[in-house]
């Protein structure tokens, strides 16, 4: 098996026939078959396979945009289920940015929030309010709901202002860490949702329990975005930037203080690393993804209430970056995309199918085990699975490898009076 593995790894040529084979057949597929759950699956899933083949990343991406820009949408634009498939993608592309934003928190870091979802409550609300009337009853100036040109500038807005909430959430969390951290940012998600369900008097801002409706859609070059197909390319942008900013910080300065950081950080601190800010900068950078895609939530839903970003939601959340991987890119887009998949489609199909089974006579279900209320337990299971055999999540995250032979040739470079280009390494 592992010489038929080499060969594959090996022959670039072999993997682009499979890559091109397989995502022309699930593209066909899902084209043809008008409505299937399984065919959206698997022409998805040609992006892991992607993934595992040795092409350049440059590479990868191309066929990845592809993928995800023009074969996706085209295919499943056939079939009368086109706008429900492009509501998963578009919810699976909201939950990996987010998750994306609590990997560099949790993941780099090292800091545990179970609050996360507060801030795109933050993000949802700082659209949410000015994009419909609800500003007029606390605003001495200006005239609202903005039109939907403002959601571009809201996009910006909604980051920053979560951005400035993660660092005021991080100042009075310095002092604690591990389980006493767990408990601060749980009560501070909890502060913020009942904020936002009474903050109806004595000034109505949010309009309490009963929500914001009518939230001015987008709008671009006289365009209303109205369907998830429109907003599916708007989170696809965000998203790809999203990552790009992710794996840019991961390998930068600041990236490797978060690591240090969440390995030891009496050490970190001892070798030089600014302990508050780096911490401060971790909040709020993770912060501000939720931020962004707040206001895109907002935006594609046209309501938003409290009920939205309750504690459960955090706990998907970090669920999502756990079972991919802490700390790893690729295995946090895998985990949340799965996790999103599995909470929208797949358990949603098993279910419908079970009840068609059941009203058809061809099986019994007992009410108890009905399921609609199974299907939290059948997620619950396969989380459990998942943290049995795969601890380290699906695709864990890989620290750099270095050639001995060039660290130790850069010994012999120094002891001669010239630098090594690949650094220095020492026997102690």
């Amino acid at each position: 098996m592992k010489k038929w593995l080499n060969v594959f790894e090996q022959n670039k040529r072999f993997q682009a026939t499979l890559i091109g084979a397989y995502i022309a057949i699930t593209f066909a597929s899902l084209y043809l078959a008008q409505k299937s759950v399984i065919a959206f699956l698997l022409l998805l899933s040609s992006l892991l396979v992607l993934y595992f083949t040795t092409f350049s990343n440059r590479v990868k991406w191309v066929i990845g945009i592809l993928v995800l820009s023009v074969l996706l949408p085209l295919a499943a634009s056939q079939g009368e289920a086109y706008q429900s498939y492009m509501e998963v993608a578009t919810l699976v592309g909201i939950y990996i940015a987010m998750a994306l934003g609590l990997n560099i928190v949790v993941g780099l870091a090292g800091l545990l929030d179970l609050g996360f979802v507060a801030f795109f409550a933050i993000g949802a609300y700082t659209y949410g309010i000015f994009a419909t009337a609800q500003a007029n009853n606390f605003m001495p100036f200006g005239k609202y709901p903005l039109s939907g040109e403002s959601f571009w500038i809201f996009l910006i807005i909604g980051c920053v202002i979560a951005a400035i909430f993660g660092v005021l959430l991080g100042i009075p969390v310095l002092r604690v860490k591990g389980d006493y951290l767990a408990i601060v940012t749980l009560g501070f998600g909890e502060i913020i949702r009942i904020i936002f369900n009474n903050l109806d008097k004595p000034v109505n801002i949010t309009n309490g329990a009963m929500g914001l409706a009518s939230v001015q859609p987008p709008k671009l070059f006289g365009i209303e975005f109205m369907y998830p197909s429109q907003f599916y390319y708007v989170v696809l942008v965000i998203l790809l930037l999203t990552i790009f900013i992710v794996r840019r910080l991961e390998y930068s300065k600041i990236g490797r203080a978060w690591k240090a950081v969440r390995e030891n950080e009496i050490a970190a601190q001892a070798m030089g690393i600014p302990l508050v800010r780096t911490k401060l900068m971790a909040f709020a950078v993770g912060a501000s993804f939720s931020g962004m895609m707040g206001v895109v939530f907002a935006a594609k839903q046209t309501f938003v209430d409290p009920t939205s970003f309750t504690l459960l939601e955090s706990i998907t959340i970090l669920v999502m970056v756990i079972l991919g991987g802490m700390g790893s890119v690729p295995g946090v887009i895998l985990g949340a995309a799965l996790v999103t998949i599995l909470n929208l489609q797949v358990l949603t199909e098993l279910t419908n199918w079970l009840n068609q089974l059941s009203l058809s006579g061809v099986v019994h279900i007992p009410d108890a085990l009905s399921p609609a209320k199974m299907q939290r337990f059948i997620f619950g299971l396969i989380l459990i699975g998942f943290a049995l055999y795969r601890p380290q999540g699906l695709l864990p995250a890989k620290n750099p490898r270095f050639d001995e032979k060039e660290l130790k040739s850069g010994v012999t470079n120094v002891a001669d009076g010239k630098e090594g280009a690949k650094g220095v390494y020492f026997n102690g």
